[in-house]
């Protein structure tokens, strides 16, 4: 703004004026500072004039397009928990998550003046589109890495894995497969490195890694792989959809969970425990992320307070538990 008005010969207010359309400026003030803009290709950043007051008690929300069950709770999870703080929630929902993507839900939430942001980041593409919030902006991550300013708040998903195979190899099992999500997503690398490490803490080789995409489907097809060997006792399956797939195809092979195959899925869906058999899982805690991630936020929204933050920094990890049920016994070969 500071070159604009350089260029067209007046002053910084006279700039901003202008480009908030205020009557007291001459016509031809007017057109020298639209053609100084033109010149530069000046472009106000709306999300700072957004947020540069802060008087609203509307949290805005970035999410991505999706129905899967771990995204959609943990949005659920932060809109109960501003409800509780006494702040309205503004959605602005991404079908593509990008660099792009994420300027124009920022600025959508600008012109709101919404309080601060918080983004549901669980893919890597997410996570680096979290750069393009301007230096200043109150903001909290969800399941997301992406480290610097940002605080980031999510469920520990290494300690679930670990919690997952702990359970199996505590049954006796000594070979314990995976089927991963989709390798563009956080929450996959922070499971299979759960996974492997618990493994090798036990001494133990780990099986071939598999790779589904979150869908029953995907779990489905590699139960159908794994039915054609004779070596499988357990499966540590990366969300309960997928387990279910998979209870699916060693159902249809004369494969008896848990008699043959011990199953343990990752969320604790509602219906899990409705399955035959009831599924083992880890349960992921989406309103306590909630709480933490508005904590988090209003933390961020104080910091420019003369008083400075009124609350202490949350845990950034939020615990994962291991709910028992019948899809898992000591193997029997």
């Amino acid at each position: 703004m500071n070159d604009v008005a350089r260029l067209a010969g007046v002053s910084h207010q006279t700039v901003s004026r202008v480009l908030n359309q205020h009557p007291s400026v001459s016509p031809a003030t007017r057109e020298r500072v639209l053609e100084a803009v033109r010149q530069l290709n000046y472009r106000p950043n709306a999300m700072a004039r957004g947020l540069a007051g802060r008087r609203s008690r509307v949290i805005g929300v970035v999410s991505f397009d999706t129905i899967l069950y771990g995204p959609a709770s943990t949005l659920l999870g932060i809109e109960r928990a501003a409800r509780a703080a006494g702040y309205g929630v503004s959605i602005v929902t991404l079908e593509q998550v990008d660099h792009s993507g994420m300027v124009a839900a920022l600025e959508a939430l600008a012109d709101q003046s919404v309080a601060g942001v918080v983004v549901i980041a669980p893919q890597t593409a997410a996570a680096a589109a979290l750069h393009s919030l301007p230096l200043g902006v109150a903001a909290v991550a969800v399941e997301s890495n992406v480290g610097g300013e940002i605080p980031a708040i999510s469920v520990d998903q290494v300690t679930g894995a670990r919690l997952a195979v702990q359970h199996l190899l505590g049954l006796g099992h000594r070979k314990v497969w995976h089927l991963s999500g989709p390798r563009d997503w956080l929450e996959t690398h922070g499971r299979i490195e759960g996974w492997r490490s618990t493994l090798e803490d036990a001494g133990l080789p780990a099986p071939p890694l598999m790779t589904g995409d979150w869908s029953a489907r995907s779990g489905y097809q590699a139960g159908l792989e794994l039915a054609r060997r004779d070596d499988v006792t357990a499966v540590f399956a990366g969300n309960d959809q997928m387990a279910l797939g998979m209870m699916r195809a060693f159902h249809e092979h004369g494969i008896r969970v848990p008699d043959d195959v011990s199953i343990v899925g990752f969320d604790d869906i509602p219906e899990a425990e409705f399955l035959s058999p009831p599924l083992t899982t880890i349960r992921q805690d989406f309103d306590e992320v909630g709480r933490r991630c508005i904590a988090a936020l209003l933390r961020a929204i104080e910091a420019d307070l003369p008083e400075g933050p009124d609350r202490p920094e949350p845990d950034p990890y939020v615990a994962p538990t291991l709910v028992l049920r019948r899809s898992t016994a000591a193997p029997k070969r």
